[in-house]
C-alpha cells in the first residue's frame, strides 16, 4: 500500500493546513503562517508522519506557479510600469546588502574552513552571501492577498522588485559558479535572460492575436478560456526554465500578459479557487517538510542565530533604503522591506545548487534551512503588523464574494455575447 501513501499525505496536508490556518486566523495572523507550521509539524522535524516525496515536490512547484500566475492576473500593469525604476533600485540594494552581510558573517565566524571542498574558503563565504540575496515573493503574495493589499503601491513595488531580484540572484549565482566551474560563462547567462524576455514578448503578441480570434468564435463556454490561459501559463513557466530563468517568473509574466483581457476577473476567480483549495496548501506545507531533525554544535547554533538576524536586517536595510531613495513614505518603505524578507524555496534551490557544485559544506546546509523556514514564517507576521492600519480582507471572505459573483458575472458575459450576435 506504500504506493498509495501520497493520497494520505495530501489528505493530512490539506486538513492540517486548514486547521492551523484557522488557529492563526483566530490569533489575528495570516493563515499562510498556519500552513507553513503544518508542514513543520507533520514533517521530519516533529511528528515525521509526512515525507517530502517527489510527487509532493512537483505538485508544490505547480502550486507556486499558479500562485504567481494569479498574482500576475491581478496586478495593475500601469502601476507596475510606474514602479519599474524604483523596483530595480530596491532589488539592487536588496541583493548587494545581504550578499556582503552574509559574506562578512561567514568570514568572521570562519564557517567553511573545516570543510574539505575543492573551492577556497572565500568562495564558500561568498556563496552564503549569495544565498541571502534570494527573495521568495510567493509567501508575500499570498499574505498580501489575504490582507487585500496586493495591488497597492507597496504591493506592486514588492512584485516588481522580487522579479528583478530573481534575475540579479541568477547573475550572482552564475558569477560565483563561474569562479568554481570554468564551463559556466556569465555572458551566456545574460544573453539567455534577455532572450527569454524577448521570447516572452513575442509569445504574448501571438497569444493575443490567436486568442482574440478564437474568442470571437467561441463565446458560449468561458471555461475553455480558463484552460487556454492555464496552458499559456505552464508553457511560459517551461520556457523560462529553458532560458535559465525561474519558472515563477515565466508564470508571473504570463499572468501580466492576460491581465488586460476583458474576462480576466472570471479567469482569476477560477484560479483563486483552485489555488486556495488544493495547490497553495501543498506548496506552503512542502516548505515546512524540508525541516529535518538537525544536530549542530555550539558554534553552528550561534552561526544559525546570527545568520537569521543578518538575513532579516540586511533585507530591511537594503530594500527599505532603496524604497526611501525612490521617495516612498516611511510606512511604504517598511512594508516593502518586510515583504522582501522571505527566502522560501528560492534560497533552498540556490543552496542545493551550491552544495552540488562544492560551494557549500554539509555543516552549513542545516543553518540555511532553518533560516529559510524561519524567514518564511515570520514574513507574514511582519506584514500583518506593518499593514495593521489598513483594512483586512481574508481569503475566505474573498472566495465567498467570488462564488456569489460567479453566476452574476457569467450571466452578464452570456448576455453580452447574445447582444453581440
Amino acid at each position: 500500500m506504500e504506493e498509495y501513501s501520497y493520497i494520505l499525505f495530501i489528505a493530512l496536508i490539506l486538513l492540517s493546513t486548514k486547521i492551523l490556518g484557522l488557529v492563526t486566523k483566530k490569533m489575528k495572523l495570516p493563515q499562510v503562517v498556519g500552513a507553513l507550521l503544518a508542514g513543520v509539524i507533520l514533517g521530519p522535524a516533529v511528528l515525521n508522519v509526512v515525507k517530502e516525496t517527489e510527487f509532493i515536490s512537483e505538485l508544490s512547484e505547480i502550486g507556486v506557479i499558479v500562485l504567481m500566475f494569479t498574482a500576475g492576473l491581478t496586478t495593475d500593469v500601469k502601476e507596475l510600469k510606474r514602479t519599474g525604476k524604483a523596483s530595480f533600485i530596491i532589488a539592487l540594494l536588496g541583493v548587494i546588502v545581504p550578499m556582503f552581510g552574509g559574506l562578512g558573517l561567514a568570514a568572521a565566524m570562519g564557517v567553511g574552513k573545516g570543510d574539505k571542498l575543492a573551492c577556497s574558503p572565500f568562495l564558500q563565504h561568498l556563496f552564503i552571501g549569495v544565498v541571502l540575496t534570494a527573495t521568495s515573493v510567493s509567501i508575500t503574495v499570498e499574505t498580501l492577498k489575504e490582507l487585500g493589499k496586493l495591488s497597492t503601491r507597496a504591493g506592486n513595488a514588492i512584485l516588481g522588485a522580487a522579479i528583478i531580484d530573481d534575475i540579479l540572484g541568477i547573475i550572482a549565482l552564475t558569477l560565483i559558479t563561474s569562479l568554481a566551474d570554468t564551463s559556466v560563462h556569465v555572458a551566456t547567462v545574460l544573453i539567455k535572460i534577455v532572450a527569454f524576455f524577448a521570447v516572452a514578448i513575442g509569445c504574448t503578441v501571438v497569444y493575443h492575436v490567436v486568442f482574440t480570434k478564437w474568442r470571437k468564435r467561441d463565446k458560449k463556454d468561458l471555461r475553455r478560456h480558463v484552460i487556454i490561459s492555464f496552458v499559456f501559463c505552464l508553457l511560459m513557466a517551461y520556457v523560462a526554465e529553458l532560458f535559465g530563468v525561474a519558472d515563477i517568473t515565466g508564470a508571473f509574466v504570463a499572468g501580466l500578459a492576460i491581465s488586460s483581457e476583458k474576462d480576466v476577473k472570471y479567469i482569476s476567480n477560477r484560479f483563486e479557487t483552485l489555488s486556495y483549495m488544493f495547490l497553495s496548501p501543498v506548496f506552503f506545507a512542502s516548505i515546512g517538510l524540508t525541516m529535518n531533525g538537525i544536530n549542530m554544535n555550539g558554534k553552528m547554533v550561534l552561526f544559525t542565530v546570527l545568520l537569521l538576524a543578518v538575513a532579516i536586517i540586511t533585507k530591511i536595510i537594503g530594500c527599505g533604503l532603496g524604497a526611501k531613495v525612490c521617495k516612498y513614505t516611511n510606512q511604504e518603505s517598511l512594508q516593502i522591506a518586510m515583504g522582501m524578507i522571505s527566502r522560501g524555496e528560492v534560497a533552498l534551490i540556490v543552496a542545493a545548487k551550491g552544495q552540488k557544485l562544492g560551494l557549500m559544506g554539509d555543516e552549513v546546509f542545516a543553518p540555511i534551512i532553518i533560516m529559510v523556514v524561519a524567514t518564511t514564517i515570520i514574513t507574514p507576521v511582519f506584514l500583518k503588523f506593518v499593514f495593521k492600519d489598513n483594512h483586512e480582507e481574508h481569503v475566505e471572505d474573498e472566495l465567498m464574494k467570488s462564488v456569489e459573483g460567479f453566476s452574476q458575472y457569467e450571466q452578464e458575459l452570456q448576455e453580452l455575447s447574445r447582444k453581440e450576435k
